[in-house]
């Protein structure tokens, strides 16, 4: 029997984030519920051709979007490498090739500007008291991930020095650059922080930040700004304001510049706006 602790275990080990795991193990159980209900058997190995079977039901009945499609094969790509590590399986069946082809957005992802970004952090402020301001502040100025920010030790913090010691996607640290709003923001939270906890963003109880509960101050302020949005918005608004696309690369900790690329692009509102002068 499969066991999906020891998928979860194997992530871990692989460097995996929380949030990717519990995402790859929602695409697997997905994938293990479609698989009896289609052949009436528990699945005990990945093959082939269940595979292309799975990726045309949710193609042509689930109607799912090609890098929806695309997210599911690639956990069941890492799931068929945990099998085969545990001699559960010996073939590679999820290849490459079977992801679907499409072309990627060519307009900016951010949507945001630069006074709603500010109006939305007063907001948090004042609603919401210095601790959330701060983390918001880091969100929009730093370009971190929700994860980043709530992992964030206190020893990786130097005000003086102006940088971030950041521990990203598959556990690669990065040192990230910081403005006087971001340092002020902290400076000012750590003055009420009252905790020995090592973390620098600590709940009510005095322990670590869970990210429900930025997700949670963050629907409280608004229906339209999230902390992925908050990212997005600090990629496009660092390139507009003069970084290099490796500049915007090493803040953000994306992996490969290609990802930067996409916030050099016209934005949406640009694209309709052109499009009525044709």
């Amino acid at each position: 029997m499969i066991s999906l602790e020891d998928f979860h275990e194997y992530m871990s080990q692989h460097g995996k984030s929380e949030n990717t795991i519990k995402t790859y193990l929602g695409h697997v159980k997905g994938y293990a519920l479609w698989y009896k209900e289609s052949y009436g058997r528990e699945m005990t190995k990945l093959y082939h051709t269940n595979i292309l079977d799975y990726r045309s039901y949710l193609q042509n009945i689930k109607r799912l979007k090609f890098n929806s499609i695309n997210a599911k094969l690639s956990a069941l790509s890492c799931f068929n490498q945990f099998l085969i590590e545990t001699k559960d399986q010996e073939d590679d069946v999820v290849v490459s090739e079977d992801r679907l082809k499409f072309q990627q957005m060519i307009a900016s992802p951010s949507d945001l500007e630069k006074p709603e970004v500010d109006e939305f952090l007063q907001r948090v402020l004042v609603e919401n008291g210095k601790r959330n301001y701060a983390m918001a502040t880091l969100l929009a100025y730093a370009g971190l991930r929700v994860s980043e920010c709530t992992d964030l030790l206190l020893t990786n913090l130097d005000l003086q020095a102006r940088e971030l010691i950041v521990i990203g996607k598959g556990n690669k640290q990065r040192i990230v650059f910081i403005n006087d709003k971001i340092i002020h923001a902290v400076r000012e939270y750590l003055k009420e922080r009252n905790s020995e906890c090592e973390y620098l963003f600590v709940s009510r109880k005095g322990g670590k930040l869970h990210r429900s509960s930025v997700n949670r101050f963050f629907s409280q302020c608004s229906d339209r700004i999230n902390p992925h949005k908050l990212r997005h918005f600090f990629c496009s608004h660092a390139l507009k304001c003069g970084y290099s696309i490796p500049e915007v690369a090493n803040q953000a900790g994306h992996s490969s510049e290609r990802t930067t690329l996409l916030y050099t692009n016209t934005s949406r509102k640009e694209m309709k706006e052109k499009a009525n002068l044709l």
